[in-house]
């Protein structure tokens, strides 16, 4: 289940609650409504704090010296600092008086304390979350660092900003959701910031039912036919480490017939779903769930027009409002000068670039989880568990949680085995092991790199990197490029991260993780270009160690390479097109089956029905997901039927009352293996009777049926409703899902497979897009969705998404001291002065 739909569902009953609710009495997480509309207090006195001031001086608590912060008329603040602590003061107090809300939001969500902020209605989130043990695993590292480090001080004066933000906050300052909930900002404690990184490698690495959907594929159609559906390696390769192969290659592969149905899978399956009880996302795999993702790229001067490096970063993510992201840029003469945009809650650039060097990171998608079945001393207070005939202590954590006014709601015991949070549900007891829960490197890395003048010291600094694990894109004014997918990747005792462990042998430990020097790698490639869009890293020629599986389909990887393969001349301007070119290789290769089949039935016994009637139009699409095309939606149609048609032998037992869900979707990828097998037995219907369809009957069908259903939803194909900025939006949500604080319906360009990837709820997308050229003066491009201020009512909420929208981006402003920026382009200056 997706984290943004879990908080969404937590959050939802809450909010309405407090939005509609009309009374002047408390109720739930109301405010008194008289207080609400108060014209001094009430929801009427933000609109006097939604603007910064031309000019404002203010003392912080703790500055060593004077900083100056210009806010430019993109609202981007340019600290210059005399120390790193003094910096991370600053950039700590206007986060905050920009994004307050939000950054409470997000480390409530990753501590499972939201019931604090919204009521009882979060108490069952609260409690997923906490099981997770994403605040166990902070509060332990936090406790861990070195309080005299750099990283450690530079946390502490963030939460010193945030905190002298919030100490002077007037009634007039306090957020619109503070009083939507009757709620007050809460101090900013310093492990707050690793809250919110622990928040997204769980947002990036946890995927809890991905072995259990693989043993329900096992239980119904066989090992042998499971692994071809849900295959470790991708049939389609093109590995983020070249491997010398300018072009993808096809491993495919028959796929074997459907095998009796394997029992003791069955139960093993039966058995990991009760043990995970509530953390089973409990909604069946209709379509492939790969359908976003993120991508970078960087080109070497040799094969760009202006002989300088060029990077691009384009991470896609949840789309909210705020965005996720905060742009930022900090100066500290002779020490940093770096630019890019920050999680609003750590005091460090996460993606940007320096003087010297730009970086961007994508999802490596690695398997960096593993459970074990652990049997304990006591099925009800547990205070053990058997390793090697030994009994070893549990850990145990006490949890209260507590509603509005701290009234206390509810009090668990979560336990903890030497691998990590113990998950019993059910008597059934899994431990789990998860590399999000061990970093320990992730500030120090950042903080460093942030300060490398080549790839190489960059790559250096990145080393103490655990998790989420990336694929990190760098570039540097020397016209090195480089990547590398870095993280903790574990190193599985049978090769194999697939299957539940027995916790009662030490020999199901991990046998420690891959060492750097193996991570998946290229500096300096022959081909001039390195690109990655979430596909699997290495080719398994070159490395068949186990990293992960479930790999997506590498459409996206296909096209931006072919693109980079065929421009030798690169330009800033390119690069950003290329960030939503409409291109789609997924539909390259599957609709020439789609029209072949028509042919060959036109050629064979004729045909004048519907199926032709869609091959047709199809015919006439030049397979871009523009905005104006009118046929993408044809096509979509008829890949969901194709999928729905060909994967009945995976459907599931029906539901009471409902239909039969398929436990499992295999990719896009080995639908692409299958169709170049016409006839495999997994083209027969087998809800069709006596008939025994081929491959070319089922895409024949599934033409038949896409156009009945867009014409039944959408009209005939030249009276307008085909368009696809009719029917695929963009729908950035306000974090607490109110429609009038929300961008939704905003067409964009782009599709399933596409480089700016469009599909089922918009919620995902681009949630950052940047281009650096690195040449004797770095120059550099970007947007994002939203805007700088968290404050509905700032000209500055959401002035960045018509130009996102439309795929362009803004000149970044890079001064090197304060006189450098020109006065029409000067919006604020913030003066901070050290408390007297």
């Amino acid at each position: 289940m997706q984290r943004s739909a879990l908080i969404r569902g937590a959050v939802s009953a809450a909010v309405l609650a407090a939005v509609l609710h009309v009374g002047a009495r408390r109720t739930g997480p109301l405010p008194p409504l008289g207080d609400f509309l108060d014209p001094l207090r009430g929801v009427w006195a933000v609109a006097g704090s939604a603007e910064l001031a031309e000019r404002e001086a203010v003392s912080l608590p703790g500055l060593e010296a004077p900083v100056e912060v210009i806010f430019d008329d993109r609202g981007v603040p340019h600290i210059f600092a005399s120390t790193a602590e003094d910096a991370a003061r600053a950039l700590g107090h206007v986060v905050a008086r920009d994004r307050l809300f939000q950054m409470e939001f997000r480390w409530r969500t990753a501590a499972g304390r939201m019931t604090e902020l919204v009521g009882e209605d979060a108490l069952d989130f609260d409690r997923y979350v906490r099981g997770l043990g994403l605040a166990w695993s902070a509060e332990r590292e936090f406790a861990a660092l070195d309080p005299n480090s750099p990283a450690a001080r530079e946390i502490a004066a963030y939460a010193e900003g945030v905190n002298a933000w919030i100490d002077g906050l007037s009634p007039q300052d306090v957020p619109l959701e503070y009083r939507l909930l009757g709620a007050r900002p809460s101090r900013w404690e310093p492990v707050y910031s690793v809250y919110l990184l622990k928040l997204m490698g769980w947002d990036l690495t946890y995927a809890v039912t991905t072995d259990l959907r693989r043993l329900r594929l096992q239980a119904l159609v066989g090992k042998e036919a499971a692994a071809a559906l849900a295959p470790v390696n991708s049939p389609i390769q093109q590995p983020i480490q070249p491997n010398g192969e300018r072009r993808p290659r096809f491993d495919f592969a028959p796929i074997p017939p459907p095998g009796e149905p394997d029992r003791v899978a069955m139960r093993r399956a039966d058995a990991l779903q009760a043990a995970l009880g509530p953390l089973v996302d409990s909604r069946a795999p209709e379509a492939e769930p790969a359908t976003f993702g993120s991508n970078n790229w960087a080109v070497a001067p040799e094969r760009t027009a202006g002989g300088q490096a060029l990077l691009a970063g384009d991470p896609h993510l949840a789309l909210t409002l705020p965005a996720i992201w905060y742009e930022v840029h900090l100066v500290i003469p002779g020490e940093l000068d770096v630019y890019g945009v920050t999680i609003p809650s750590v005091p460090y650039v996460v993606i940007g670039f320096n003087r010297d060097v730009a970086w961007s990171f994508t999802n490596t998608g690695a398997d960096v989880i593993d459970y074990y079945e652990e049997e304990l001393d006591d099925s009800q207070q547990p205070s053990r568990h058997r390793v090697d005939d030994q009994w070893r202590p549990l850990e145990a954590r006490v949890e209260e949680y507590r509603g509005h006014g701290g009234r206390l709601l509810a009090t668990d015991t979560l336990r903890f085995t030497h691998r990590g949070p113990l998950i019993t549900h059910h008597d059934r007891s899994l431990s789990m092991r998860w590399t999000v829960l061990e970093g320990a490197g992730e500030t120090i890395g950042l903080r460093r790199a942030a300060r490398a003048r080549s790839v190489e010291e960059w790559l250096a600094a990145m080393e103490v990197y655990t998790a989420p694990a990336q694929n990190m894109i760098l570039a540097d004014r020397t016209g090195t490029i480089a990547i590398r997918s870095t993280g903790s990747f574990p190193l599985h005792p049978d090769g194999s991260g697939l299957e539940v462990r027995d916790g009662r042998m030490s020999a199901s430990d991990w046998a420690g993780f891959w060492p750097v020097a193996r991570y998946p790698f290229a500096i300096a490639p022959q081909q001039g270009y390195l690109a990655s869009a979430n596909q699997q890293p290495i080719d398994p020629r070159d490395d068949p160690t186990y990293l992960g599986a479930d790999w997506p389909s590498p459409w996206r990887a296909i096209r931006i390479n072919a693109l980079l393969m065929a421009d030798s001349t690169v330009t800033p301007d390119a690069m950003r097109r290329y960030q939503t070119e409409p291109g789609n290789a997924r539909a390259d290769l599957f609709l020439p089956f789609f029209l072949d089949a028509v042919r060959r039935q036109a050629a064979g016994e004729g045909s004048e029905g519907p199926a032709r009637e869609a091959a047709e139009l199809l015919a006439a699409w030049d397979r871009r997901y523009t905005k104006d095309n009118e046929r993408a939606v044809l096509f979509e149609y008829a890949m969901s039927e194709l999928a729905n048609r060909t994967w009945d032998e995976l459907l599931g037992s029906a539901e009471e009352g409902g239909r039969a869900r398929r436990v499992y979707t295999p990719s896009s990828a080995v639908l692409a293996s299958l169709i170049h097998q016409p006839e495999s037995v997994w083209w027969d219907d087998r809800r069709t009777g006596d008939v025994v369809e081929d491959r070319d009957a089922i895409l024949l069908a599934s033409l038949e049926a896409a156009l009945e259903r867009v014409q039944d939803r959408y009209g005939e194909p030249d009276g307008g409703g085909w368009r696809w900025d009719k029917i695929r939006h963009a729908n950035i949500y306000h974090l607490l899902e109110l429609p009038a604080l929300s961008a939704l319906g905003l067409p964009v360009q782009g599709g399933p497979g596409n480089l700016n990837p469009s599909s089922g709820r918009g919620a995902y997308g681009a949630s950052w897009r940047m281009v650096v050229e690195l040449g004797p003066q770095v120059s550099a491009w970007s947007i994002y969705p939203g805007g700088q201020s968290g404050h509905p009512l700032s000209s500055r909420y959401v002035d960045r998404i018509d130009k996102w929208v439309a795929g362009e981006l803004d000149p970044v402003l890079f001064p090197r001291a304060p006189s450098d920026l020109d006065d029409s382009r000067v919006a604020s200056v913030l003066e901070l002065e050290p408390e007297r």
